[in-house]
């Protein structure tokens, strides 16, 4: 009977911290100071990079921090296949796109770990430029490598978390800076 109790509590956790994480990445500041796309895929790709984030900073601990990593990204998953369902793509087509997703974040999640533990912020850039500007290996516009800078800070801001702040479904994340104009302009 307590397991019972404790699997609420846990869900509800998860539910918490999958939340903070949509609300994050949906901060108007990426799409208007940032110049992230105003796109579905925009909003997705910002949604994968807060929940890889999130993850890497959980993998690396306890059991007890993997299992949270994994329940967040089971969190992440659901809502894809919700979602997906929700605006009308056929359930024989659904597992296909989601095998497709799966492969997307872990992707990322390769790319913005080894980009985080790379010196300077060029690795990253390239990454944020490939992936959420979806500019192939062009320069990184001022865009992405502003948001680079917060994804640099935002792990850091991450690392420095108290794991028993992230087991409460909070996430300590601030707001980003604002790039500048130039950022803006090349949209």
């Amino acid at each position: 009977m307590f397991n019972l109790f404790r699997n609420t509590k846990t869900r509800e956790t998860i539910e918490r911290l999958y939340g903070a994480i949509v609300a994050q990445s949906r901060r108007t500041d990426f799409y208007t100071d940032f110049a992230v796309p105003d796109t579905m895929d925009g909003r997705l790709e910002m949604l994968m990079l807060h929940t890889v984030l999130v993850c890497r900073r959980l993998k690396g601990g306890s059991e007890i921090e993997r299992a949270l990593s994994q329940d967040i990204f089971d969190a992440f998953a659901a809502d894809m296949d919700r979602t997906m369902r929700e605006i009308g793509v056929g359930d024989l087509t659904v597992p296909k796109k989601m095998k497709k997703i799966g492969a997307a974040f872990y992707g990322r999640a390769a790319a913005y770990d080894s980009a985080l533990a790379a010196e300077g912020e060029d690795a990253l850039a390239q990454a944020v430029t490939r992936n959420i500007f979806t500019l192939g290996e062009a320069a990184p516009p001022p865009g992405a490598r502003a948001l680079a800078a917060y994804a640099r800070a935002a792990a850091a801001e991450l690392a420095a978390t108290p794991f028993e702040v992230l087991a409460r479904g909070e996430l300590p994340l601030t707001a980003p800076a604002a790039p500048g104009p130039l950022a803006r302009e090349n949209r």
